[in-house]
């Protein structure tokens, strides 16, 4: 769809620049977290409907993404820093974070370190980058085996219904794919993930999860949810990992929804 107007920049962390777009204006700002196969390229259907909810949308490209410098690999420093950086150079005082993916993995982790600057998070077809050893053991073990990474990524990312029905819009998710990531990096957490820290965090929480998703089965969402204090889920049918565009209007809906009780 048609996007709204947008600021583009750069936010200098030591060197490292990296690129966002801002939509502006004095709605509350809800902030966007792409997966480690996005970029701030990938929120197009969300965008302009959080701006028409009244929001002030901003969506940045962590580092080896688009447009975004990739630094001193021996000098990585915790994504929820970079975060850090971004929000403060934009000057927000508190705001609405919104993860997908490995995207995901930035929100609790930024959540447990900054719980002031936070209206709500919202963890979307994510483990949340929980690290506790039984979880984390199943996941590399039965989710994302050796035979799983090696897919490409459209076929691990995209659900075989969308594929099925949206052959179209599955060769623009590759094509945005191929654009949105020039070195893949495995930023350290801030925080050690453990299932306390979940259990600990004290904000209205979404977590977003899809039915045909390979690497956050509805199993995997359960558990994550009864780590966390009255988390509100919701479950995308008919979608893989990148609910953000396989349905992006129930995503949109159960998204915005949510955002504005909080805000009410």
């Amino acid at each position: 769809p048609a996007q709204a107007p947008v600021t583009e920049g750069y936010v200098d962390i030591e060197g490292v620049r990296l690129w966002y777009w801002d939509t502006g204006g004095d709605g509350i700002p809800v902030v966007l977290l792409h997966p480690y196969t996005g970029s701030a390229l990938i929120w197009g259907y969300q965008q302009p409907e959080l701006v028409a909810a009244g929001y002030r949308v901003i969506a940045y490209s962590r580092r080896g993404h688009y447009r975004s410098d990739t630094g001193a690999v021996e000098k990585l420093v915790p994504s929820a820093n970079d975060l850090n950086a971004v929000v403060n150079h934009l000057q927000l005082g508190r705001f609405h974070l919104v993860g997908s993916a490995a995207g995901g993995f930035i929100v609790p982790d930024y959540a447990i370190s900054h719980p002031d600057r936070l209206l709500s998070i919202t963890i979307a077809t994510s483990t949340g980058g929980a690290r506790d050893p039984v979880y984390r053991n199943v996941f590399e073990s039965m989710i994302r085996t050796p035979e799983v990474v090696e897919l490409p990524h459209w076929l691990k990312e995209l659900g075989p219904s969308y594929r099925d029905a949206n052959p179209e819009g599955t060769q623009a998710w590759i094509a945005m794919e191929h654009d949105s990531v020039h070195t893949i990096l495995r930023p350290p957490a801030k925080n050690t993930l453990q299932w306390n820290e979940f259990e600990s965090i004290d904000l209205p929480v979404l977590l977003i999860g899809a039915d045909g998703d390979m690497y956050m089965p509805p199993a995997m969402l359960r558990e994550l949810a009864a780590r966390l204090p009255d988390p509100e889920v919701y479950m995308l049918s008919e979608s893989g990992h990148s609910g953000y565009w396989e349905q992006p209007i129930a995503f949109n809906r159960t998204l915005i929804d949510f955002l504005q009780r909080q805000d009410s």
